[in-house]
């Protein structure tokens, strides 16, 4: 007969037969081929990148910084013609407002609403212009400034006032000017140049739409309260928010 021990009469486990828990085995190691394909690829990436900066340092090295930038980088001559071309049409309206503001400003004028909002507008196109020239120089461009013309200014001669006048004069600038801007912005978009589309976009365009519709309110208005009186009203309420807008900006 069988030896059977007492565990097993009692339904446990002869210790001689209890399950041992088996052998945890490490998997061998296996390199993914992914991983070596993707560490292949970077590898060639960066040097690829390393060639494309080495052939740029030979252009610096080459680079005169007697006469020539080195900042310049995918930098077309055609955007830096037209932002020079920009920046003269903002110093010419800037010219003519400057010169409505001492139309206004005189005494036998003596509209102080118009002066100041035509001066303010005159720094404002001056600003402008300023603001090109410094995006010119950051993107190694030279900033080349033009002859200025200002048509003659026959105000008092105009049937409709000089205020309305010299209003619908402005509102044809600043429509030239937003018409400008766009052109600055295809010569940007032609050439790819996705920095100076930014730029214009953001910096320039936006602020000209709001202008337009500013001074087209303002024709509006002085075609409809006529000369004399009506203008003087004008003038009063627009000094009042020239004034409230410089004091805001202060």
């Amino acid at each position: 007969m069988a030896l059977t021990c007492a565990a097993q009469l009692t339904g446990r486990l002869c210790p001689a037969k209890q399950n041992v828990a088996p052998r945890l085995v490490a998997p061998k190691r296996v390199v993914s081929t992914r991983a070596t394909a993707e560490k292949t690829l970077s590898g060639m990436v960066i040097a690829q990148s390393f060639d494309q900066a080495k052939a740029e340092l030979a252009v610096v090295e080459k680079t005169n910084a007697a006469t020539q930038s080195l900042a310049r980088v995918d930098f077309h001559p055609a955007c830096e013609a037209a932002i020079n071309e920009q920046i003269n049409v903002e110093y010419t309206v800037s010219y003519i407002y400057h010169a409505l503001y001492s139309y206004f400003s005189r005494d036998n004028i003596a509209l102080p609403g118009l002066a100041a909002y035509f001066k303010a507008g005159s720094e404002e196109e001056r600003e402008h212009a300023e603001l090109l020239m410094d995006y010119q120089n950051r993107r190694g461009g030279r900033v080349v400034l033009g002859a200025l013309t200002v048509p003659d200014l026959d105000l008092a001669s105009s049937d409709k006032g000089d205020a309305l006048y010299a209003m619908e004069l402005a509102l044809s600038l600043e429509k030239l000017n937003f018409q400008k801007l766009r052109g600055l912005h295809a010569v940007a978009d032609e050439h790819g140049d996705a920095s100076m589309a930014d730029f214009v976009e953001g910096d320039l365009l936006a602020e000209q739409v709001e202008a337009v519709k500013a001074v087209s309110e303002y024709v509006s208005m002085l075609r409809r309260v006529g000369k004399g009186l009506g203008t003087y009203v004008f003038d009063k309420e627009l000094l009042e928010k020239v004034n409230a807008a410089a004091g805001a900006a202060a």
